[in-house]
């Protein structure tokens, strides 16, 4: 008798599958994906350690799982401390859960040729958020003395993309 061990990372992907393929989309997807994600954050057997590495230069993306159709995409982002995205929207739904850290993320509503500041929120340890576009626009920020770990899954195919970003945003802010 063989007895095969089911990695906590083939879980979360088979979790997070069929939560995509039996939710329609729209906020009931992602409410589903950010349930089948939130058991697994802060699980310390979820990633390996060559997955936690982050880059002086900029946060790093690590792909973890990408589904056989390109339905969704599973990256692990690590942030070191005050690292920091450019303003952005997303191509997709995007479910983002914290699993290490904490992330302070800026929204921004775009008025004519500028934008205006729409709300801020620190996310910490095993919190597990959703954006849906249009009007996802945001900028997220490690604001903690130590490393941050997010794990993000995207309706996308990351492989083919590189990333879930549609737009870069380089207006004016107003707070």
């Amino acid at each position: 008798m063989t007895t095969t061990m089911i990695t906590p990372l083939a879980a979360l992907t088979s979790d997070l599958d069929a939560a995509v393929r039996h939710s329609v989309p729209g906020r009931a997807r992602v409410g589903a994906v950010g349930e089948a994600l939130a058991p697994y954050l802060g699980d310390p057997r979820l990633l390996s350690p060559a997955q936690c590495v982050g880059d002086p230069e900029h946060y790093r993306q690590h792909l973890l799982h990408v589904a056989h159709d390109g339905a969704f995409s599973l990256v692990a982002l690590v942030w070191l401390p005050g690292q920091t995205t450019p303003i952005h929207d997303h191509l997709s739904w995007c479910v983002v859960g914290v699993h290490a850290g904490e992330e302070h993320e800026t929204r921004y509503l775009r008025v004519a040729d500028r934008l205006i500041v729409d709300g801020e929120d620190v996310a910490g340890p095993g919190t597990v958020t959703g954006l849906l576009p249009p009007g996802d626009i945001h900028r997220v920020t490690n604001t903690a003395p130590t490393t941050t770990i997010s794990l993000h899954v995207y309706g996308v195919d990351v492989r083919k993309l590189g990333s879930s970003i549609r737009r870069r945003y380089d207006l004016p802010v107003q707070g």
